[in-house]
């Protein structure tokens, strides 16, 4: 069993700057973030901006170990429109630029829009190409700049909010360093959560693990809605998983940091007392012995 590492998303900071919750989460005991891109947390346009903060990341001991690129509902790569598409590729470019100065170890990306929409077949095939199109454009610009890409699994009332979609995008990408970032809160309302590890098992680089009541995205901490984490983490340690826990924790002015953090290493208690109980339940020699038997 796997004692993966736990990190935190900025983004339960978004309200913020973010200069102004590093000391937060220093002090919250987390040393590995994945950074958020709001304009209004930290602008990706702003190179200097982006140099300050790998600065004061690196002065407070502190990883940026994913960067999330920015998801709107004017960047769409599934666009028809030319001028649209442009503008998605622009913004992407910018962010994944953002990334490597950061020195962030993966760029996380959306496949799809922001926005409810359910195009008839011929037009979601059109969709499906150009995202496919921008996105190998986005893996070579990544390669590049020595940053690795995640594909994220979004809501399943969004444009690749399936597993299927998922699955035809990473086929239809060229580059090797595509891999895949999963979002229980989202799988879990797609209803794709208890097969999707096995679906992905040859890409799937790290988690943003919230959880929710099985209606609304809700992002609460780990162990605090219906997800079934125990299952969930027999079924990462099956398949040899070995990346982190990001938490993406629902975060609001009406909260202070200090309750933020509180939920966060909750949360991270929670899911290494959990993955401890089942290390007892089936120690590494025995499995090994079961392994060998069965070879």
């Amino acid at each position: 069993m796997g004692d993966w590492p736990v990190g935190i998303s900025t983004g339960c900071f978004y309200y913020m700057n973010f200069f102004d919750c590093i000391q937060p989460i220093r002090h919250g005991g987390f040393s590995m973030i994945e950074i958020a891109s709001s304009r209004g947390h930290l602008d990706y346009h702003d190179k200097h901006a982006m140099r300050r903060a790998s600065h004061t990341l690196e002065r407070e001991g502190i990883e940026a170990y994913s960067f999330h690129a920015p998801f709107r509902e004017d960047i769409d790569v599934t666009s028809l429109d030319p001028g649209a598409r442009a503008h998605a590729r622009k913004e992407i470019f910018a962010a994944a630029e953002a990334a490597a100065i950061l020195g962030a170890r993966h760029f996380v990306f959306h496949p799809g829009p922001e926005k409810s929409y359910m195009p008839a077949p011929e037009e979601r095939f059109l969709r499906m190409n150009g995202a496919a199109e921008i996105i190998n454009e986005v893996c070579d610009h990544c390669r590049e700049l020595g940053v690795g890409i995640a594909l994220e699994n979004m809501l399943p009332h969004l444009f690749f909010g399936n597993m299927r979609d998922m699955l035809w995008i990473i086929g239809a990408i060229d580059s090797p360093i595509v891999g895949t970032c999963l979002d229980t809160g989202h799988a879990f309302l797609a209803g794709d959560i208890s097969r999707i590890m096995y679906k992905l098992s040859g890409h799937l680089q790290f988690l943003h693990a919230n959880d929710n009541m099985g209606q609304l995205d809700e992002h609460l901490p780990p162990g605090k809605g219906k997800i079934d984490w125990k299952q969930l983490l027999h079924e990462l340690n099956e398949i040899d998983f070995e990346g982190a826990f990001i938490l993406e924790l629902m975060g609001n002015a009406q909260k202070s940091p200090e309750e933020v953090m509180a939920e966060a290493r909750q949360s991270r208690r929670f899911l290494r007392d959990l993955s401890r109980r089942l290390t007892q339940a089936a120690p590494p020699t025995v499995r090994g012995a079961a392994r060998n038997v069965a070879e």
